[in-house]
């Protein structure tokens, strides 16, 4: 008899554990398919770290073929869901169609950049939710420190050396921290005698992190503060432009950088599945089945889990929830194949949130115990290397070496500026390299969470 046929779609943290989980349940007993735009699993919490020149790119990826023994890789982006027919068409990073047929489906595509209807903002500012958009914002970063050392109009070099970050949730206040330290390193021997570069970071909620605890909010309001960082609050962008940003309290800044970290939405591809969904993600039950469609099975940020700890609400987008989702999901598909334990639902507990804040600075509270400076420092790398699937060794060692070492400010001209359009980003851009990338026109790839 044929082996049951299980397709995920998408490779971030929920669909990477999900993988993981059910290869290691079914040793051999199923088919298992994994249909993501590239061959890794992306860390995205550490992508501030590549941005600012911490970290080597390959740091924060992981293998897929490497580290799913037993799961068959499909490099393409899905396109439709064929529910009745139990199918998943897709597209390859060549351009190429295929066909994917499924017993179990598993929908994990994750979330894509947010945008808003704002002027300007598509066309000017810089998205950040991939490896692609991290080396592109560190290159072109680093270039307008050296456009600025190269220019005699004071005027220009002020906008140059002006960074504006909108957004001042995790991902948006810490690349305000990690790189404001990395254009103060680099001004220091580009810039001399010159006033330091300026980041503001502008959010419409009334304090920094809005959705943590607020004493979280407080130690990164405080460290950003005291090094230099402009934090607006209750104010955010009205119109981008190609010389600078119009805020809503009606000040111009004058600027060549705007990076876009306002938040993220449910993949398309939920959308066009076209079975309901609350707030653009797919409405599940506490197994993550879809009701009504019990071969379907969601989790991440694609799906709207029912959050049980708080009845009538559903579990925030966070990579902790999509990391213990994937793994409810195997084992649930497992189940639903009469080859592993009793399905379970979805339950969590809160284990707390870590931000780090560059250098030795962070803020937590694991378990909720209040963490700040160099104890919550410490804390905050550990969790990421213990949460991290691989690399560690290497991690551990790009952090050692960035603690004794200057750091290296270059330019590596990887990613052109076409390649990274902030309507298209998603979490990972096939093709974002200039060898394979497309241009601008081009649709980007769609898998991952937050």
């Amino acid at each position: 008899m044929s082996r049951p046929r299980v397709v995920i779609v998408g490779a971030g943290f929920a669909g990477y554990r999900a993988a993981r989980t059910l290869a290691r349940l079914t040793r051999g007993r199923v088919g298992i398919t994994l249909l993501n735009p590239t061959d890794y699993f992306l860390y995205l919490p550490l992508l501030p770290h590549v941005a600012a020149g911490i970290l080597e790119a390959r740091r924060v990826t992981v293998s897929l073929p490497g580290t799913l023994h037993g799961v068959r890789l499909v490099l393409g982006e899905a396109g439709r869901v064929d529910l009745d027919g139990r199918t998943v068409s897709y597209t390859d990073p060549e351009g190429g169609a295929g066909t994917l047929g499924y017993d179990r489906l598993v929908l994990a595509v994750g979330s894509v950049n947010k945008l808003l209807p704002i002027p300007g903002v598509a066309e000017h500012a810089h998205g950040f939710r991939g490896l692609p958009e991290a080396l592109y914002l560190r290159d072109h970063v680093t270039r307008q420190v050296e456009l600025a050392a190269a220019d005699d109009d004071p005027d220009v070099r002020a906008a140059r050396c002006t960074f504006v970050v909108a957004g001042a949730g995790y991902t948006g206040t810490e690349v305000a921290a990690h790189l404001h330290l990395l254009t103060d390193s680099l001004a220091r021997r580009r810039l001399p005698g010159s006033r330091r570069p300026r980041w503001i970071l502008l959010d419409v909620a009334p304090r920094v992190l809005p959705g943590l605890d607020e004493r979280l909010s407080r130690t990164a309001d405080r460290v950003l503060r005291a090094r230099g960082v402009d934090v607006r609050t209750g104010t955010s962008v009205k119109e981008a432009t190609p010389d600078g940003v119009l805020l809503t309290d009606g000040e111009f800044v004058a600027t060549r950088t705007l990076v876009w970290c306002v938040g993220v939405r449910p993949d398309p591809l939920v959308e066009a599945v076209g079975l309901p969904l609350e707030r653009g993600r797919l409405i599940v039950d506490p197994y993550l089945q879809v009701p009504g469609r019990a071969q379907v099975f969601a989790c991440g940020d694609a799906a709207a889990v029912p959050d049980l700890g708080q009845p009538g609400s559903f579990t925030s987008m966070t990579a902790q929830h999509a990391w213990r989702q994937g793994k409810v999901a195997g084992e649930n598909v497992a189940a639903s194949l009469g080859l592993g334990r009793r399905r379970r639902a979805y339950r969590h507990r809160d284990l707390g949130f870590a931000v780090d804040l560059g250098g030795v600075r962070a803020t937590a509270n694991p378990l909720g115990i209040p963490l700040s400076g160099p104890p919550a420092g410490a804390v905050t790398r550990g969790y990421h290397l213990a949460a991290l699937p691989g690399n560690r060794v290497r991690v551990a060692a790009d952090w050692l070496l960035e603690a004794v070492l200057p750091r290296q400010g270059v330019q590596l001209g990887l990613v052109r500026s076409w390649a990274v359009p902030l309507d298209t980003a998603s979490p990972e851009l096939p093709g974002a390299l200039p060898a394979l990338a497309h241009r601008p026109n081009s649709p980007g790839a769609a898998e991952g969470d937050s």
